[in-house]
Order: structure tokens, then sequence, then C-alpha cells
């Protein structure tokens, strides 16, 4: 039986900052552990199977849900699944490490939910629904339909913010991380 540790959940719309923020932190406290996801959707650019998400078919994503072995997922978008994997935490608990999630605001909620005062939830707020389309404009990685489609979904992922522990705002990337650091490193030290 693997002792149980902690959870750092950072949550928000696509293109608010949380990946950045989440590698940032990864660079600077050695504590912490990145959990990776498993997702149905196709890799982007430079994505790696194994580092950045466990990339399986609908099929096999489908047949690990009715064997339980997810203790999160969600169909984030219409067909495209992503989720979290009991073993991949298990994993990062036996290293004595405290896991720490870039994941999807319901996911984070759900993750919240069940390990309540083990977690930290975290959501990061954009300056503005202009910025975060601007942002996911300029990435230049999605279609006008997937655009379009997170641009919906960020709308409505913005009122679940008061539902997280601490609502980060991202104004300035480098205050964020800061702040960030600060947060992250007192509640990993609370015993």
């Amino acid at each position: 039986m693997t002792k149980e540790g902690k959870l750092i959940i950072f949550s928000a719309p696509s293109g608010a900052g949380k990946t950045t923020i989440v590698h940032h932190l990864l660079s600077k406290i050695p504590d912490l552990e990145f959990s990776i996801s498993a997702t149905t959707r196709k890799s982007r650019g430079d994505e790696v199977n194994g580092k950045d998400y466990y990339f399986i078919s609908k099929e096999e994503f489908l047949h690990r849900i009715a064997k339980k072995q997810f203790v999160e997922f969600e169909e984030v978008y219409s067909g495209t699944f992503y989720g979290t994997l009991r073993t991949e935490i298990e994993r990062i608990w036996k290293d004595g490490k405290t896991v720490i999630f870039d994941i999807d605001v319901e996911g984070g909620l759900h993750l919240k939910r069940k390990y309540e005062e083990q977690a930290l939830a975290i959501f990061v707020q954009p300056p503005s629904l202009e910025v975060l389309k601007e942002r996911l404009t300029g990435r230049g990685t999605d279609s006008k339909e997937k655009l379009a489609e997170r641009f919906i979904k960020a709308e409505k992922e913005l009122n679940y913010a008061p539902q997280f522990d601490i609502i980060l705002k991202n104004y300035d990337l480098e205050t964020a991380c800061k702040e960030a650091e600060d947060l992250v490193s007192a509640f990993i030290s609370q015993s």
C-alpha cells in the first residue's frame, strides 16, 4: 500500500497560462512531480507520449474507464477524453513526491472533491476573455471550429473559479509564477 501524499491542482481555461506556470514550478520545486494525463487526442507539435500525455485510443480509454482505472476523467471536447490514471498518482507518491496537475477545470474540481484536505486547487485566471482569445488564436494550433469550441468552454469555465481554494490572477506571467511558487511551497511544507 502506497503512503498517500499531497496534490497540487492547477486548472484554468485553455490559454490562461497554467501549463507555463506548472513548468516553472517543476523547475523550481524539486518535491513536485507532474501527473501525466491520458488523452484520446492526437499529439500536438513536439509532445511526447509518456512525458506530456499518455496518448491512447478512444477504445482503450473507454476500456480503462470500465475497469475503474481513472481517479477522474472527462470528455473535455466532443469525442476527446482526458483523465488521470490511479497508477500515475500512486507512482509519484511512492517516490515520496507531491503530485502536480495541469488539468481542465471540471477535472480539477473532481480531484479537489475526492482528495479534499490533501489537495490545493488553484484556478489560473486570465486578465480577460479577450486576452484569452488572443492567446489561443496566436498559438496557431487549432482550426476555427476548435477555437470557437474553446472560447465557449472558456466562458463557462471562468464561472467555476470561486469553487477553487485560490484564484491566481495571471495578468503578468512573472508575478503569477512567483505567487504560485510561494503558495505551493507553503502548502507542501504544512504537515
